[in-house]
């Protein structure tokens, strides 16, 4: 289920400190336009379908995508709880190609918060299978909020 309050904060502070995403920006016109959608515990998930411009070899996502759309899910699983924060540090493991032209979704949550870090989790599913996982460290900046006012 989601939550509107969550949901809209995300969506406020997402606008705020990052609109021209590469991930999650609607206005970039060469972005992924991924839209999260935010589950009461907190956790994020999203659907989507990466075509061939976007592709490493021929027919699968690159890695770097990958890697961007993991660090993307997991910010926003940051800004669902209304804070900003900075990446530090990202372990990706590729189990399968991510299929370029057929749906996927990403799905992220906190693992572990101890203030002033975060620690959290993602994956990619396509057709059943889980193709990638990720494990992330992300740092807490309120001031990139506040630079943006």
């Amino acid at each position: 289920m989601l939550t509107n309050t969550n949901h809209k904060s995300a969506f406020s502070i997402c606008k705020q400190v990052h609109p021209n995403c590469i991930v999650c920006s609607l206005a970039n016109a060469k972005g992924l336009h991924l839209k999260f959608e935010i589950a009461d515990d907190g956790s994020v998930r999203a659907r989507f379908r990466c075509d061939k411009s976007f592709e490493g070899y021929s027919g699968s996502l690159h890695g770097g995508v990958i890697m961007s759309i993991f660090d993307g899910a997991m910010g926003h699983c940051i800004f669902a709880r209304g804070q900003t924060a900075v990446t530090v540090e990202m372990t990706t493991r590729f189990r399968h190609p991510v299929l370029t032209g057929q749906e996927a979704t990403v799905s992220a949550r906190i693992t572990h918060s101890s203030h002033p870090l975060y620690l959290l989790e993602a994956e990619i599913i396509q057709g059943g299978i889980v193709k990638a996982t990720a494990e992330g460290k992300f740092y807490d900046q309120p001031k990139l909020a506040d630079e943006m006012e």
